[in-house]
């Protein structure tokens, strides 16, 4: 697939320190760790993503009939023994597990081609037995309104995530939150990755963002 644009030639590489990460707690028992431009040289990184995953498109269930999804999707997990491409990312997932504790072993790789790809209000599918779930997303490509609100409506805090930035839901975020990617008028591509653990609910890995 050919990659759309091209900014930055600067090589990919991340902030191992995190020096850059502010959390905000979203209620007394739910957090957002948020670090804006943690991987430089993220436009050369987009554009090897493009290249190197086998995208699709897949449908869902709605109103007693089969739709396309508004974007593409590509999942990687680590039991499948297949390497986890472009090395970098794979090298941010090894980051991030020893920054939090845990072993991410799935990654949810979301392209939205332009305005008009989006993802509707959500939570995550995640086990139940996982009681605070940690998910780190890496947003490549131009910045898109990411939208958070509490389970059942209310106002919503938004970020635009692209271009590097990392973000990490915490403590009861994906239990007690919900979080959408609406449709704009107009919009460049965008790439999410987003990083996961533990037993996956089967189609979790690329759900969500």
């Amino acid at each position: 697939m050919q990659a759309f644009f091209a900014f930055d030639n600067q090589s990919p590489a991340f902030d191992a320190g995190f020096r850059s990460l502010l959390r905000t707690w979203l209620d007394p028992e739910s957090f957002i760790d948020y670090a804006p431009g943690w991987l430089s040289g993220s436009d050369a990184l987009f554009r090897q993503v493009v290249d190197s995953r086998s995208w699709g498109q897949r449908t869902r269930r709605m109103y007693d009939q089969r739709v396309l999804e508004p974007r593409l999707t590509a999942p990687w997990n680590l039991q499948s023994g297949e390497p986890l491409e472009p090395r970098i990312l794979d090298e941010v997932r090894l980051a991030l597990g020893a920054r939090y504790g845990v072993l991410f072993d799935s990654a949810g790789f979301n392209f939205y081609r332009d305005g008009q790809d989006s993802v509707a209000w959500h939570g995550d599918r995640i086990r139940k037995e996982i009681e605070a779930p940690v998910v780190a997303l890496l947003s490549l490509g131009e910045p898109r309104k990411f939208l958070l609100r509490r389970k059942g409506g209310g106002p919503s805090r938004a970020l635009l995530l692209g271009r590097g930035d990392l973000l990490v839901t915490g403590g009861k975020t994906q239990r007690s939150w919900e979080h959408c990617v609406p449709k704009v008028a107009r919009a460049g591509p965008r790439i999410s990755i987003a990083y996961r653990y533990g037993p996956a609910i089967a189609k979790a890995a690329s759900d969500e963002y």
